[in-house]
């Protein structure tokens, strides 16, 4: 590998022509030099039972450091940082409902959400982590090696340094892999980011491995992102960053639709979709109502604010109290996948969000929460992925979303092959993109959806 100089003292690799056969090699090996797959649950229940994890709902005048601002009626935390929860004002002239106000969380920092690599035998390991998130259903799931707000990294917490941190920031971090910033929900968050990074260490690097962490190979992540609610949505948006650096990437022909043709669609969609969202006092969120234990809805529907207290002995700081967003149902995220001439696509669907800083992105198929829609309102295709004959359906498992901040926020996510009952004519915000597109798309900032990168990290896994 060639070396380049991009700040005093440091060399950094440049493009590296053996990764994509290294991340290939470390793709197809199921069986770890670190860790063997049939050790992980024992490891993973070791890490849980080595630890206190509790998890209460609590009353808002209960939450320690949080509280309502007397002039916006905002939640917010008595640092000034972190995040708070917002009201959000949304006019758009798609879909059912053309205006409504919301509860919004604005976290304006970038934080970091980083993976490190070394190799073990010649293949390439990722060093993965046991943390506990107060909102996950199980507690404890796979995250990267770093997940931390820019809050956590610089003390404000003032709780223990972040482990590994070092590698991803300042003059002696390793060799960047993959380095761009991608959105978060933005049905959830007011224009969050996070810097998703994978850095690389030389083999001979000495790298302590502290308790709660694992070395495991991109084979056994695949084979773990099978299984319900083990692999953390943090952990499955950076796994979909590295797609584009595996050798499937790179073809680049064959696809139904040329890139610019596609790039331009999306451009359209951005300009004439029309979608307004303005912040506003918390306190001024029509529609909504708050009690001593949450803020909801009048109608019961889409979600709620709560507080809760957290017990977490492996974390940063062991004990703390947050608000977090709790949704009234499962979600369906989805994509319907389909070869042409033997390249697969997928059907993406150009998503208006009012969080989202560009308006749209390229989301899956179908994403929604069933039971917040009158039968008339259904999304387009729901029924279709629902009802998919079992033979049809490439990908089945219940995945979990940002459990820092939500509370039991799960989907069912599938990936379903189309038929030829799928319609002949969709409405114009759907268009067919080849995987390899969508894979050259994750290099670059605010194209692709959180939950169309989770999609994309479990479709490339069945490769």
């Amino acid at each position: 590998m060639t070396a380049v100089l991009t700040h005093p003292g440091v060399l950094r690799g440049c493009e590296d022509a053996a990764l994509p056969g290294r991340l290939a090699a470390s793709q197809r090996a199921r069986e770890g030099v670190q860790l063997p797959l049939e050790a992980f649950d024992a490891w993973l229940e070791e890490r849980r039972q080595a630890h206190p994890f509790r998890v209460e709902r609590v009353p808002f005048a209960a939450a320690e450091g949080w509280s309502f601002d007397d002039a916006t009626g905002n939640l917010v935390h008595r640092s000034g940082r972190f995040f708070s929860v917002e009201g959000l004002a949304v006019r758009s002239a798609d879909g059912p409902v053309s205006e409504w106000h919301q509860p919004i969380i604005r976290q304006p920092e970038i934080g970091i959400l980083g993976i490190l690599v070394k190799d073990f035998g010649g293949v390439p390991h990722l060093l993965m982590q046991a943390k506990m998130e107060p909102g996950n259903p199980n507690l404890l799931q796979l995250s990267p090696t770093v997940q931390a707000t820019r809050s956590n990294f610089t003390g404000v917490h003032r709780g223990a340094p972040v482990r590994y941190l070092e590698y991803f920031a300042g003059a002696g971090r390793g060799r960047v892999i993959t380095d761009v910033l991608q959105s978060e929900h933005g049905a959830w968050f007011y224009q969050k980011r996070n810097r998703n990074m994978v850095v690389e260490v030389d083999p001979e690097t000495e790298v302590p491995l502290a308790d709660d962490f694992c070395w495991l190979t991109l084979g056994q992540l695949n084979d773990l992102l099978a299984r319900d609610n083990v692999v953390n949505m943090d952990s499955r948006t950076v796994l979909a960053c590295l797609a584009p650096l595996l050798p499937s990437a790179e073809r680049a022909d064959g696809a139904l639709t040329p890139t610019a043709e596609l790039l331009g669609w999306l451009t359209g969609q951005r300009s004439e979709r029309e979608i307004e969202a303005t912040r506003i006092p918390l306190r001024e969120t029509r529609g909504w109502h708050r009690s001593a234990t949450e803020m909801a809805r009048e109608d019961g529907r889409y979600f709620s604010v709560v507080a809760v207290s957290v017990r977490a002995g492996n974390r940063e700081v062991t004990g703390w109290h947050q608000p977090l967003f709790a949704p009234r149902g499962p979600g369906v995220v989805a994509s319907v996948v389909r070869e042409v001439g033997g390249v697969p696509h997928v059907l993406m669907r150009a998503r208006a969000e009012p969080g989202f800083r560009s308006a749209v992105e390229l989301g899956p198929t179908v994403q929604c929460v069933p039971e917040n829609y009158d039968p008339a309102d259904r999304p387009p295709l729901l029924d279709y992925v629902l009802n998919a004959d079992p033979a049809r359906v490439r990908y089945d498992a219940v995945q979990s979303e940002e459990g820092g901040r939500f509370l039991n926020a799960v989907s069912r996510h599938l990936v379903v092959e189309a038929d030829d009952a799928l319609p002949g004519h969709l409405p114009p915000d759907f268009a067919w993109f080849s995987v390899p597109q969508l894979n050259a798309l994750l290099r670059h900032d605010h194209y692709v959806s959180v939950q169309a990168r989770t999609l994309l990290a479990c479709l490339n896994s069945l490769s």
